[in-house]
């Protein structure tokens, strides 16, 4: 186990970069969520230590480390991974366009790998048409919840579509004003990265 000594700036950045850097491992070789990668790689670093909040790397510290993980160890097959996703979330948007579908998470951000699900956020005033919507559909799914950005329960139907996971954060119509617009894209948005995934400016970026 490396030893740190958190009295000076050097030392708190350098655990915080490899703690970034150990939990994008995580993520990328393993699909563990960001939050789950984060405390699994300070306790495999510093055990039982006590830490003050500010030692620890945000979600978009850990996000760039995954993409240069990724560029370095799965460049050969993260590209197309993250374009099938994505092909796959365009076309559930389509279907689902009643709902006004966004995605999110890694299939949005450009993250995608191997174990990695597609998440969509749907915006109704009646949850219970996007439950028979997919029945009718003859998609059998299961029911859990998931906790909102701003702490709301957010019912999640999750299923699997030719062969990948997929799960619906069903929101209530008024949310669609309050979300944040960045972390999320809609079927046009969607559309323009499939067109440009295999672009070197992306990659670069």
């Amino acid at each position: 186990m490396t030893n740190f000594i958190f009295n000076d700036g050097d030392s708190v950045a350098q655990i915080r970069d490899e703690i970034a850097s150990l939990a994008a491992k995580f993520i990328a070789e393993e699909g563990a969520e960001y939050g789950a990668a984060k405390r699994r790689a300070v306790k495999q670093l510093l055990g039982n230590q006590k830490l003050n909040g500010n030692i620890l790397p945000d979600n978009a510290q850990i996000e760039q480390e995954v993409r240069e993980y990724q560029a370095l160890f799965f460049a050969d097959t993260q590209p197309a991974r993250l374009r099938h996703l994505r092909q796959l979330a365009a076309a559930l948007m389509q279907e689902l366009a009643q709902f006004n579908p966004y995605v999110i998470g890694a299939v949005f951000n450009g993250t995608a790998g191997e174990h990695s699900d597609i998440y969509l956020h749907l915006y109704t005033d009646n949850s219970k048409d996007v439950a028979i919507f997919l029945l009718n559909l003859g998609i059998d799914y299961e029911v859990s919840e998931h906790q909102g950005k701003r702490g709301e329960a957010l019912e999640t139907l999750s299923f699997i579509y030719k062969n990948e996971g997929v799960h619906l954060l069903v929101h209530a119509m008024d949310d669609l004003r309050h979300t944040d617009k960045n972390g999320r894209g809609n079927l046009n948005n969607l559309q323009t990265l499939i067109e440009t995934i295999e672009s070197p400016k992306e990659h670069d970026e």
